[in-house]
């Protein structure tokens, strides 16, 4: 019963989704807008400008009427579909504005990038292309059709035509720099957020792992006893049956049986304290350790290691099991796991007989979500992604230093600690002896 509990909390568990923007961060975004548009009318208007002033108002109100509705009833969880239905308002609005106050020669119309932009930090591609594009449209639409703006002395404020083709552009331009690179930061920044919850997932159940040894450890001890009343009474009960054949016989057979599980749990207690309370190993029995799950995966995993006795951590096991694996996937026949121990340092390298790193990858190795395909095709390392990532993190989190390189031939990485991070003491001096009076 325990242990159905223990693995049940081993079962995947999917990063959560969060909304892509929240409601009362556009309500903010836009009350703030507002204020700046009554401000900017307020000045000109005591300039004596001359701009429709009724239009203006009209829009600017529409803002205002729709914060106060959804402050009023806002929605429960904001979808996609609604981020983009807001934005879009905004970003009519703003165009409208803008063409109804000059046009290009507004300077304010930089303002127009902004629903783009915000959209670029918290939507999917799709829904910020089709944002980008229609802002580009209204842009060329306040460009052709903008209602000049007058002087007090009704005077048209005109800007020259290479001036206004100039400011059209660059607005194009900004539209497309400033959604791309708020769409890419956010998506590097969302997949890295993204890994690391997947790498603390896969430190805790490697740490459950080996707690559950703990668990099979207290079992046999605990069945120790029962199982040693039930061996002596079926001992018994076969000195008493002797002269009943067929008794006797189930009586030794019981006692067989009696004998068979206290061999087991014996085993397998001795399996389970040394997951539980081994803090330390020799470095051969840390390798044997992480590379035994791809051991029978069909590819030789040769371990040529010597070393000292080292920290038995389970980030550095499933890190190493993480690079072992990579290697095992793209191995033609054979992975080599050497070491090397110099005077400040302790380097393990893994290496495979595959195709090697792609040249144009090797500089992002080690990076998350490095491609978006599902899974790794053999011959390739076009799968890999999220697994070395987690290794990387784990083993620089341990100290250590990665590279990764091509050679040898196929991959090769190479993980290089300093030696007083990574060993770990065999021996350990006993605490002080006190002395009971009797």
């Amino acid at each position: 019963m325990i242990t159905s509990e223990v693995l049940s909390d081993l079962t995947p568990i999917e990063t959560p989704k969060a909304e892509p923007i929240r409601m009362r961060t556009l309500v903010h975004l836009r009350w703030f807008a507002i204020g700046g548009q009554m401000a900017a009318v307020v000045v000109a208007w005591s300039m004596g400008i001359g701009f429709p002033k009724t239009p203006i108002i009209l829009l600017i109100a529409a803002s205002i009427t729709m914060n106060l509705w959804l402050f009023l009833r806002p929605p429960k969880r904001t979808s996609a579909g609604r981020a983009v239905g807001q934005l879009s308002f905004d970003l009519v609005q703003i165009s409208t504005l803008m063409a109804l106050t000059g046009g290009m020669a507004n300077p304010f119309a930089l303002l127009v990038l902004a629903p783009v932009t915000i959209a670029a930090a918290s939507l999917n591609a799709r829904q910020v292309l089709a944002l980008g594009l229609a802002t580009v449209a209204l842009i060329s639409v306040a460009a052709v059709f903008g209602v000049p703006l007058r002087e007090p002395g009704g005077e048209i404020l005109r800007m020259e035509p290479i001036l206004a083709l100039g400011h059209w552009v660059a607005l194009v331009i900004g539209v497309v720099f400033f959604a791309g690179y708020a769409h890419r930061v956010t998506a590097e920044l969302s997949d890295t957020s993204g890994a690391l919850f997947a790498t603390q997932m896969a430190l805790s159940r490697e740490q459950r792992l080996q707690h559950l040894g703990g668990v099979v450890a207290a079992a046999a001890h605990e069945m120790g006893t029962p199982l040693a009343t039930i061996k002596l009474i079926a001992g018994e009960l076969a000195d008493e049956l002797r002269d009943d054949p067929d008794l006797h016989a189930d009586a030794i057979a019981l006692r067989v049986a009696a004998d068979r599980c206290a061999a087991i749990l014996r085993s397998m207690g001795r399996a389970g304290k040394d997951d539980l309370h081994m803090r330390a190993a020799p470095l051969r029995a840390v390798l044997e350790d992480a590379a035994q799950p791809h051991a029978d995966r069909g590819p030789l995993v040769e371990i040529h290691a010597e070393g000292p006795i080292v920290r038995r951590d389970p980030a550095i096991i499933h890190a190493l099991r993480n690079l072992i694996q990579n290697a095992v996937d793209f191995a033609e026949s054979r992975v080599v796991i050497e070491t090397q121990v110099t005077q400040g340092a302790l380097v393990v390298t893994v290496r495979d007989d595959g195709p090697g790193y792609p040249v144009q990858l090797l500089s992002r190795i080690g990076d998350p979500y490095l491609t978006r395909r599902a899974e790794a095709q053999r011959g390739s390392y076009e799968g890999m992604g999220l697994g070395l990532f987690i290794a990387k993190t784990l083993l620089e989190r341990s100290g250590a230093r990665l590279t990764f390189a091509n050679g040898g031939p196929g991959a090769v990485v190479s993980v290089r600690w300093p030696l007083d991070r990574i060993r770990a003491e065999d021996r350990i001096a006993l605490a002080h002896n006190p002395n009971f009076e009797p």
